[in-house]
């Protein structure tokens, strides 16, 4: 009977062994080497266009405008013509005035001669004190008619001159608020035409008081280094995403929080050659605000939300198994997590191949493809051009 079942236990062994051949291999998962880098922390803030200088035209004088000088939307210099008055009334108050001059220096004259006479008849006692005395004050009187009609052929060429309209600044004229044929008077509150100064310009920028605060205490703390602001760099980013190739300079931060945002307003100054960047154009800035000797960036993939909505990631530990690490995350840097707790140098973060595994679970690692060129790129710049 043993013999005749000896065939068929040795038949029952053959699905074990084929059970154990069958076992699958360890899945492969693309992994990320964690080395701290120096990288310049870049903060991307909110902003708008400003021109660096604003003017608005006003009339010096009440008149006619008889003739516009200039092609709207064009470039102007300080000085240049805008528009022009009917000059012929200023004309006229300028030959009454200079006639009236004229009058004054005549009597003037005769006054200083007949003072004379009258001081070279007192000296010789022909002549009483008193009639010296009136013919000096009718001298001091016509000189000064003199001075006062000096001052009126003044005012008169000023106001001729006023008659013609000329920028203040120079810039860029916009519309013509007025035609020819208008009457414009003197002081009034509405302009004539703007002129916006646009080379260079400004892009004025927000950023949260507890933001500058914590960054304070960075600096306070040795976390973070300053940069000097020789080669502190502020850059643009347009509306499409594109990167404005001319960086800028940091002006100021206003010296005041505003009390409905609690935001503090910061300033930079950029050219403007070409006039891409226009008044009230929506921006964003990228400032470059301190540098971290020792910072940890993973790609942004690498980073998983639990089920509290904190933030970790998958390591692969040293015996190959999958642990799962919390980890605080700080800004998206450069297409990066800014990691400032959780990782340390060597660790390897899982980036790739998510649905092959659980924690707990032997993986095989192998390096992440595209690691170099999204982290590494941005780790092996310098840490003034981290922004870019």
């Amino acid at each position: 009977m043993l013999a005749a079942m000896a065939p068929l236990l040795a038949g029952c062994n053959e699905p074990i062994a084929a059970t154990a051949a069958a076992k699958p291999p360890e899945p492969e998962v693309g992994t990320f080497t964690v080395r701290p880098q120096s990288r310049a922390l870049v903060r991307e803030l909110p902003g708008r266009i400003a021109p660096t200088r604003v003017s608005e035209v006003r009339a010096r004088v009440s008149g006619i405008v008889v003739e516009r000088l200039f092609q709207q939307g064009t470039e102007v210099k300080a000085g240049d013509s805008l528009y022009r008055i009917d000059p012929k009334p200023f004309e006229v108050e300028l030959q009454a005035s200079e006639a009236a001059q004229d009058k004054a220096e005549a009597a003037f004259d005769l006054a200083s001669q007949h003072a004379r006479r009258i001081a070279t008849l007192t000296s010789q006692r022909a002549a009483p004190e008193a009639e010296n005395e009136k013919a000096i004050a009718a001298q001091r009187q016509a000189e000064a008619e003199v001075g006062s009609r000096n001052a009126d052929v003044a005012r008169a060429r000023l106001n001729l001159d006023y008659a013609t309209i000329r920028a203040p600044i120079s810039g860029v004229v916009g519309a013509a608020l007025v035609s020819e044929g208008a009457l414009v008077v003197q002081n009034e509150t509405t302009s004539l035409v703007t002129i916006q100064q646009l080379d260079p310009i400004y892009a004025d920028f927000t950023q949260s008081v507890s933001e500058m605060h914590k960054l304070r205490r960075a600096f306070d703390n040795g976390d973070l280094d300053r940069i000097s602001p020789d080669a502190a760099k502020v850059r643009l980013v347009l509306d499409d995403g594109t990167v404005y190739p001319i960086p800028g300079k940091l002006l100021f931060s206003e010296a005041k929080v505003d009390a409905y945002t609690g935001q503090v307003t910061l300033r930079g100054q950029f050219a403007n050659p070409n006039r891409e960047l226009l008044p009230g154009m929506y921006v964003r800035v990228l400032i470059e605000q301190g540098i971290d000797s020792d910072s940890i960036a993973v790609p942004q993939q690498a980073i998983q939300r639990d089920a509290g909505g904190g933030s970790e990631v998958f390591v692969v530990k040293e015996d190959g198994r999958v642990a799962t690490q919390p980890v605080r995350t700080g800004a998206v840097q450069d297409g990066v997590w800014l990691v400032s707790e959780g990782l340390k140098d060597g660790d390897r973060v899982i980036v790739d191949g998510f649905q092959k595994f659980v924690p707990g679970d032997k993986v095989k690692a192998k390096a992440w493809i595209d690691a170099d060129a999204s982290v590494g790129s941005v780790s092996s710049m310098p840490a003034t051009q981290a922004a870019r």
